[in-house]
């Protein structure tokens, strides 16, 4: 058995399986769940390099649920037993004063045996972590925490567009988000085969789906382009070749490439890639399959910001909302992380 050190899963019998078994507490506007929205009391903790935490990223900032919630920003490399923050002075969070998220599944249950895994909601005045459901974790951002909305948000989850979205994101997340890593973490050939041919059969479908419409459910950005987007971002630069992803690469499929950049354009979505930190984490941490630790100097990230054409299919990002506006200082990724300043709409 080998482990997954990029999230929480394992390897046994040659196939690839994600541990799901999550802190599943939810923060609620009744408070019934037994941890009430509150402005000010939560603190999520991410970790750019993470594609799950991304979308946690991406959400609170497209809500403009920045000044609710706080967030706490791991380094790209991680140990066996937690992330760090190491980026902060000292490598201490400033508000937790933790230098392990570990510190905070401990403050919660000191025999906790589970996956210390990213992203995190915790409780700042315990300091003891919330919830690590990732997945249920931004659909409660979009409905628990609507009165903390920013003006011009947009409907991330539209009632009327509910089921097809759950099924799409369930396809996207099996087959895409995690397979992926059944194809990288693959034990032996046999495995790697299946998980290879199910990814791309799925990549070709988003193709032709992506071919007829600006983004996944219409004219406009939900939840399902975040849950995809935060793979594609990984794809050319580290699934391409450290998980043998490599059929194609993402900028040889017309459609996804053009929706991938349409996103990456768009504020709230490339303004929260960290390349350098998204490469150091695979290629480090994975000392299995990257035995020499090697980052590669590769690939050329600048064409994330040529023209995409996508405007041709009509609507547009945020439907009838507004796009959010800069990041604060803090929260914004160096600009020689990035292939560039981020153009606003």
């Amino acid at each position: 058995m080998a482990n997954d050190t990029s999230g929480s899963g394992y390897v046994e019998q040659g196939g690839y399986e994600r541990d799901t078994q999550y802190l599943a507490d939810r923060i609620t506007a009744d408070g019934s769940s037994g941890w009430p929205v509150e402005p000010d009391r939560y603190r999520l903790v991410v970790a750019r390099a993470c594609p799950w935490a991304n979308r946690a990223v991406i959400v609170r900032r497209l809500l403009g649920l920045e000044d609710v919630i706080s967030m706490g920003i791991c380094g790209p490399v991680h140990d066996e037993r937690s992330w760090t923050f190491d980026l902060d002075p000292g490598g201490r969070d400033p508000v937790l004063g933790y230098e392990r998220l570990e510190e905070a599944f401990l403050a919660r249950d000191p025999g906790y045996a589970k996956g210390i895994t990213v992203p995190a909601m915790v409780d700042v005045p315990t300091g003891a972590v919330v919830t690590n459901d990732f997945p249920q974790m931004t659909l409660d951002f979009s409905t628990e925490w609507a009165k903390f909305h920013r003006d011009g948000a947009p409907d991330l989850y539209p009632d009327e567009l509910r089921d097809e979205m759950d099924d799409v994101m369930r396809r996207v997340y099996t087959e895409i988000n995690n397979g992926v890593y059944r194809c990288g973490f693959a034990g032996d050939q046999t495995a790697y085969d299946e998980a290879y041919a199910r990814l791309f059969a799925t990549l070709d479908w988003l193709e032709e789906r992506l071919s007829g419409r600006r983004y996944l459910m219409g004219g406009h950005v939900t939840e399902a382009d975040v849950r995809l987007f935060t793979t594609l971002a990984r794809f050319d630069a580290v699934y391409h070749g450290h998980f043998k992803c490599n059929r194609q690469k993402l900028a040889e499929f017309p459609a996804l490439w053009g929706y991938a950049r349409d996103l990456f354009q768009t504020p709230g979505f490339g303004d929260t890639i960290d390349f350098p930190q998204i490469k150091e984490h695979y290629y480090v941490v994975h000392a299995d399959i990257n035995p020499t630790q090697i980052i590669p100097a590769g690939p050329d990230t600048s064409v994330w910001l040529t023209p995409h054409g996508r405007e041709e299919l009509g609507g547009s990002p945020f439907g009838d909302g507004t796009p959010p506006g800069p990041p604060s200082a803090e929260e914004t990724v160096p600009a020689e992380h990035g292939p560039g300043g981020i153009p606003h709409r």
